[in-house]
Formats: C-alpha cells, sequence, structure tokens
C-alpha cells in the first residue's frame, strides 16, 4: 500500500482550500436543474394553498434529542453538534426539518386561528457516510399541515407528492402505506414484538440487540439479509389497531383510490420515535439502488406537545432533493436548459453607454439578454467572429448587433441564430418595446 504523501503549498504561497467532504458545490448548469425542480415545487405548492415557512439552519440541541428521540441514530451518531464558545449554548446543524417547523409554530402561536399548510425547502446535515444520493449536507423539501386531524389531509399531502412527480415527469414511483395506530395499540404491539424477538435472541445482530427493549420497532427496518425471515415472521401492528384507527386508514385509502392514486401497504414501514401515529406512507423507486425512498412522511399528532405546545394534530413529508434529481437523470428526464433570448454583440467599446442602456431597456421588458464583454482591460472587445462564435454558444436565438452605422441611425440589427434562415432585421432604439416582443416571440 503506497503511503499518501501530502503535498504542502510553496513557501508564501496560499493553500488551496476544498469544500468539506460530503458538502458539494452546485455549478451552473446543474443548479438549473435545481431551480427548476425549486420552481414546480413553489407553483404545485400554490395551487394546494400551502405557504412558505424558512426556518433557521442552526438549532438547539435540545430541539433534536426531543423531537427525535435520543435512541436513535440521528441524534446518536449524525448530528453536528457544537457548544457555542460565546454563550455556551449548545447547538446543531439541522439533520432534518420538522421539528424546527413545530418550535417555529409553537413559538410564534401559529395555530390560534386555525390549522396552518405549511413548506420548506433548504440544506440539512447528517455526518454519515457520502454516497450515491446521500451527503453530509444535503437537501430536502417539505410539506406540513398542523392543526388538522382528518384523513383527508393525510390524503392531500399524499397526492400533492403524487401530483409533483407528475408534474416532474417522474415513472415507476411507487407509494406505500401503513399505520401506526395510536399508543395504545402501538404500545401492545411493542409488547408483542418484544416478545417475539427475545424467543430469536440468538439472531440478532448487534443493533438490534441495542435497540430491542429501547426502540423494536426499529428493529422492522433492518437491512441485514440474515433477519429478513425473523422480521417477516414478525406480529403486524394492523392486527393491533381499533375501530377508529382502522376507519381513519380506510378514508385515506377510500380518498386515494378515488383519486386514482395506486398503493399497497407495507406492514413494515414504521417510525421510531412515539410522536407517530396513524397514517405512515414512503414513495419508492427501484432505479436508485439501497437509496429507493425519495420521499417519506405520516401523521405526528403527540410532537408539538412534545416541543412545548399545546396538543395538536399534525401530519407531513419530505423529500430528498438530490435523490429526486438523480431519479429524474436516471430516467432521461432532461429539464429545459436555461438561455438568454438575445446576446448583445459590441463591436467597438465606445458604444458601451448606449449599448447597455438599451440592455436595460430591454431587461425591463421581461428579455433576457446577455451582454458581450472584454475578456481583459487592454483587449478591446474582441473581433465580430469571435463575438458571434460566443453568441451561438450562450444558446440565444437572437443576436443583437450594435454597428456604428446601425447606431448612427438610432438603431440596431437583430439577427436570428436558431431557426435556420439567419434573417436580419434593423429595430430603432427609441421603440423597445416592439423589439421586445420579437425577442419573446419564439420562446
Amino acid at each position: 500500500m503506497t503511503e499518501k504523501i501530502e503535498k504542502k503549498a510553496p513557501a508564501g504561497k496560499p493553500e488551496k482550500l476544498v469544500a468539506v467532504k460530503g458538502m458539494n458545490d452546485i455549478l451552473p448548469p446543474e443548479s438549473a436543474r435545481w431551480e427548476w425542480l425549486e420552481g414546480k415545487v413553489r407553483s404545485l405548492m400554490a395551487r394546494y394553498a400551502y405557504r412558505n415557512l424558512r426556518t433557521p439552519i442552526v438549532e438547539p440541541t435540545a430541539l433534536f434529542v426531543r423531537g427525535l428521540g435520543e435512541v436513535t441514530d440521528i441524534v446518536e451518531k449524525e448530528m453536528y453538534s457544537f457548544e457555542d464558545k460565546l454563550n455556551g449554548e449548545h447547538l446543531t446543524l439541522r439533520p432534518e426539518a420538522t421539528a424546527g417547523v413545530v418550535r417555529a409554530v409553537v413559538e410564534h402561536a401559529l395555530l390560534y386561528d386555525g390549522g396552518k399548510r405549511l413548506y420548506y425547502m433548504g440544506p440539512m446535515f447528517r455526518h454519515e457516510r457520502p454516497q450515491r444520493g446521500r451527503y453530509r449536507q444535503f437537501h430536502q423539501i417539505g410539506a406540513e399541515a398542523l392543526g388538522f386531524a382528518g384523513p383527508e389531509v393525510d390524503a392531500e399531502l399524499i397526492l400533492l407528492a403524487h401530483a409533483l412527480w407528475q408534474e416532474l415527469g417522474l415513472r415507476d414511483v411507487r407509494l406505500e402505506l401503513n399505520s401506526l395506530g395510536q399508543p395504545e395499540e402501538r404500545k401492545a404491539h411493542r409488547s408483542a414484538l418484544i416478545a417475539h424477538f427475545e424467543q430469536h435472541f440468538g439472531q440478532l445482530d448487534e443493533d438490534a440487540r441495542r435497540r430491542l427493549h429501547s426502540n423494536p420497532l426499529r428493529i422492522l427496518d433492518t437491512k441485514n439479509p440474515a433477519m429478513q425471515p425473523i422480521v417477516e415472521a414478525a406480529p403486524r401492528l394492523l392486527d393491533f389497531l381499533g375501530a377508529a384507527s382502522r376507519a381513519h386508514f380506510e378514508r385515506v385509502t377510500a380518498i386515494l383510490d378515488a383519486s386514482g392514486v395506486a398503493w399497497r401497504i407495507n406492514p413494515r414501514l414504521v417510525r421510531g420515535m412515539d410522536y407517530y401515529n396513524l397514517t405512515v406512507f414512503e414513495f419508492i423507486t427501484d432505479q436508485l439502488g439501497a437509496q429507493g425512498t425519495i420521499c417519506g412522511g405520516g401523521r405526528y399528532d403527540y410532537l408539538i406537545e412534545q416541543i412545548g405546545g399545546k396538543p395538536a394534530p399534525a401530519v407531513g413529508w419530505a423529500l430528498g432533493v438530490e435523490r429526486v434529481l438523480e431519479l429524474l437523470k436516471e430516467q432521461g428526464e432532461a429539464p429545459p436548459a436555461p438561455v438568454p433570448d438575445a446576446y448583445a454583440v459590441v463591436p467597438d467599446a465606445t458604444a458601451l453607454p448606449t449599448v447597455m442602456a438599451t440592455l436595460q431597456g430591454l431587461r425591463a421588458l421581461g428579455v433576457c439578454v446577455q451582454m458581450h464583454a472584454a475578456p481583459s482591460a487592454d483587449a478591446g472587445m474582441g473581433s465580430m467572429k469571435s463575438q458571434f462564435k460566443k453568441a451561438d454558444a450562450s444558446g440565444a436565438r437572437f443576436a443583437l448587433v450594435f454597428g456604428a452605422d446601425e447606431l448612427a441611425r438610432g438603431a440596431l440589427t437583430c439577427k436570428a441564430l436558431r431557426d435556420g434562415s439567419g434573417a436580419q432585421t434593423e429595430h430603432a432604439l427609441a421603440d423597445l418595446p416592439a423589439l421586445a416582443a420579437t425577442l419573446q416571440s419564439q420562446r
């Protein structure tokens, strides 16, 4: 094994700094795909009357310990937590957003006048091994409906996510459902679960033994192939549900059926936190390997009280942005690349005051224009040939040529770049609305 030799910067030269492992830069043109997805989400959320909420990236560590539970992988192994040296506060980079949303709702008494439908998007942080679709800084989009107890809101959120897949053009995403019932039903199931696993204690792996009495539901999530027969034979939570819990679940599925959304029950779909109850769901793909869940959610009627608010029902979901974009790429769905309407070709730098004033006027009318800029301070604007090459590479549909002769007539030349004709028309600088209409006609 060759020993890695660390290269040091030459004396007097600053060391090159790079991003933290698992925390990635998102550069053009890739960033355009993110903007496209975010735009689709904003439009869809508005149609469902969900309003945007933005919470801090840093929250008190106690929020996640209380909200997620001490005996979870996130709290035990994955959180980026630190002590603020200025005041001794224990803080954490948010590993998920729901706890912060609930904290904000409680702190600002948002439910005083009724339920709220909210959505968010932004970065989360977990210290785990970076892999396909999973990074240490990752991004989530989520929707939360707080203050509504009925199964129709569970169904609404599922329909909202399903509509997003259709908007994005995603295929082969299946919906899996389960019900966690209510605490007393889950308590009876928990006892039966522990008894079942205790009978097979010798076959449990180290992680399952550790969770056996603290969080036995999480054992059902195991990816250990050797434990699959034991898990498959475990008592099903659905068999412990009372009449009210069953009715809630049946009303959710009836709405999904009426809306033409396919689903299947997955009795192993659980949540390890006690504040979850009734409906839980996931949207899953088989095209991303082990990281197949692209969106997960459920009802969490007991979290608001747990975080210090008055008891109130809530339900929500979160999707992984990186995973959704990876799936789009896997399925060959390419969002349209952003291109300018026009590229300004400027033969002589002395014309720049007139050129830039004209471009500002066009932009104010909604036209997207990219202006040619000098490569260096003393190089001039460059040849017409080189500028037209850049105009073509930009993807613009038109080139706006600010030649000396045209400017002398108070005009510019508009040259078509994409329709194959190369047609040129002259436009008066004094009539920018007419020029704007031409430039926007082929969008």
